[in-house]
Parts: C-alpha cells; sequence; structure tokens
C-alpha cells in the first residue's frame, strides 16, 4: 500500500473536517444553499485556474462520459448542504463520525460487489471489526454528547 497516499487522504479528511466546522457558521449567516454554493463556486474557480498549469488529457467531449458516472455532480451539494445543516446542530467530531461510518459502509459495499466497475474485495473478518469500531465510535460519541 502506498503511505503517501495513505498521509494524501487523511490529510483531505482533516480538510472535510475543517469545511464543516466553517459551513456551519456559514450556512447560519447566509443560509445553508448560500453557503453551498460558495463553496463550489470557490472549488470551481480554483480547478478552473489550476487547468491551466495541469497537464490534462484531452477531454473527449460529455457524449463520451457514461451518464451514471455524472451522478457525483448530485451527491457533492447533497453532502456539503448535510454538512451545513448538521455541523451546528451535531458538532463537527459527531457530523464526521457519522459521515465517516456511512463512508465506510458503503464502501465495503461497493468493494464487496464490485460496483461501479471496482473490482471484487472479501469481507475479512478483520474489516467487519473495523467497522464495527467505528459504528461504536459514532455510538460512543453520541452518548458522551448527551452527557
Amino acid at each position: 500500500m502506498n503511505l503517501f497516499s495513505v498521509l494524501l487522504v487523511v490529510f483531505a479528511g482533516m480538510g472535510l473536517s475543517f469545511e464543516a466546522g466553517l459551513l456551519g457558521p456559514l450556512g447560519e449567516q447566509v443560509g445553508h444553499l448560500w453557503a453551498t454554493l460558495s463553496i463550489f463556486g470557490v472549488g470551481a474557480a480554483l480547478l478552473w485556474l489550476l487547468r491551466f498549469f495541469i497537464p490534462q488529457k484531452p477531454f473527449p467531449g460529455w457524449q463520451a462520459v457514461p451518464r451514471w458516472q455524472l451522478i457525483g455532480g448530485f451527491l457533492g451539494p447533497i453532502y456539503v448542504v448535510a454538512l451545513t445543516l448538521s455541523t451546528p446542530v451535531l458538532g463537527v467530531a459527531m457530523t464526521m463520525i457519522c459521515v465517516l461510518f456511512g463512508q465506510v459502509t458503503k464502501s465495503f459495499a461497493i468493494d464487496y460487489f464490485g460496483w461501479f466497475g471496482m473490482p471484487k474485495r472479501a469481507m475479512r473478518p478483520l474489516r467487519v471489526a473495523a467497522l464495527g469500531f467505528i459504528a461504536l465510535a459514532l455510538i460512543f460519541t453520541y452518548l458522551g454528547a448527551q452527557s
């Protein structure tokens, strides 16, 4: 396994927590949809600028892209609106643990069934135990917030 990739994704995950911490107050100030639009607007502008400095493959055109692969364009804003609404209520830690549990649960299903062209991966006992520990973290964090 590539250690650089693992560390890159860990830091990206930290960025998500930072983003959730920013989105909650921003949504309270300007409205949840405007907060989401601002995040995507800034991101789109940044990506548009970066494309001038990073070599890209030639774009084959939208007709060559399978339509189901564009579903992510719908899921991203739903995720950001959910963060914007939930973070002020749950706090950043609880929100991120909920996100983590949902991500890992769905990821295991994608790996197991080989959805979206991914290679199938067996459900081994340690992977199931890891999901159980994430579920415990969710339960413990929830109960800890209640006291």
